[in-house]
């Protein structure tokens, strides 16, 4: 009751809290809180369990340590043994590398998607937003006299000023703003229309498949298409420097976007190339030695 649970954190916890119920937060074990992601997520990964379990737990236990009522519980991570365990016991591979999205699979995608899905696309992979700030912007949002969004916060970044490309500034200004058919958490229509339709990132994953499916493209995700496709498309395909990339697409952690966001592409036929060459470098001084001590 203490701690201010975001709507995602209170869900988590409804699920968590007749199993800690009328319990005293000093006496919660850290292997307990471990113990509890398979009791609640049997055929989820280890990344669920962290994601679902364990962080919305140690948040609670921080907050109310922070209130001075318990000590803190440190909480390790699972760890790769559990985690693979885990993915033969259910049959299905975890942390799968994402396909990021191209500039090809964004116009076959546009060519059969929705106006607001065909928009919304687009401006992910070219602003590196995520699905959630995309879902949330109003025609409030855009300042499209000067080409440009105020891009919402999101996980540590404030809000801030984004450009747009001049062609999606048009497409935008002839885009009529709707009204979400429901709200993010209930079945009320939303007062506020949103500039790309959708109440919530939940609400466009069904239009989203069914236009990839009629594209007859690979089932890449929002997430996927738009932020790991816009910083892939600049670092390894344009090969522009990691720090523009970064301030760009509004990382604070360099090494987070180069490790999680950006993607090897035809990792087989560089290697084979480079060895290859390597291999012809070698080999010629000693073919011309051959001939001339001949």
């Amino acid at each position: 009751m203490l701690y201010p649970a975001n709507p995602m954190e209170a869900a988590d916890l409804e699920s968590i809290l007749p199993h800690l119920k009328d319990r005293i937060v000093a006496s919660i074990t850290p292997q307990e809180v471990r113990n509890l992601g398979p009791i609640l997520y049997p055929n989820g990964a280890t990344d669920s369990w962290q994601r679902h379990v364990v962080t919305p737990i140690r948040a609670v236990v921080n907050n109310a340590h922070d209130l001075g009522k318990c000590p803190p519980i440190r909480v390790k991570a699972y760890t790769k043994a559990e985690r693979l365990k885990q993915d033969r016991e259910r049959g299905k591979q975890s942390r799968v590398e994402k396909t990021p999205g191209s500039w090809e699979w964004i116009l076959a995608f546009r060519a059969k998607a929705n106006p607001y899905l065909k928009a919304m696309a687009y401006f992910m992979f070219v602003t590196g937003a995520r699905i959630s700030q995309a879902t949330a912007l109003t025609p409030d949002d855009f300042d499209l006299q000067n080409a440009r969004v105020w891009m919402p916060e999101a996980k540590g970044t404030e809000a801030q000023w984004v450009d747009l490309p001049m062609d999606l500034v048009v497409e935008l200004a002839n885009l009529h703003p709707r009204r979400p058919r429901k709200g993010p958490h209930g079945k009320v229509r939303a007062k506020k229309a949103k500039m790309f339709g959708y109440a919530s990132k939940n609400g466009c994953y069904k239009s989203w498949k069914t236009a990839c499916k009629r594209a007859g493209i690979e089932e890449i995700m929002p997430h996927a298409a738009g932020r790991h496709g816009f910083a892939t498309e600049l670092l390894v395909r344009r090969k522009l420097d990691a720090r523009t990339v970064a301030k760009a697409g509004r990382w604070a952690d360099l090494t987070l976007m180069q490790k999680t966001y950006t993607h090897a592409e035809d990792t087989k036929g560089k290697v084979q190339r480079a060895l290859r060459t390597g291999f012809v470098q070698a080999t010629a001084p000693t073919a011309s030695k051959r001939r001339k001590s001949q």
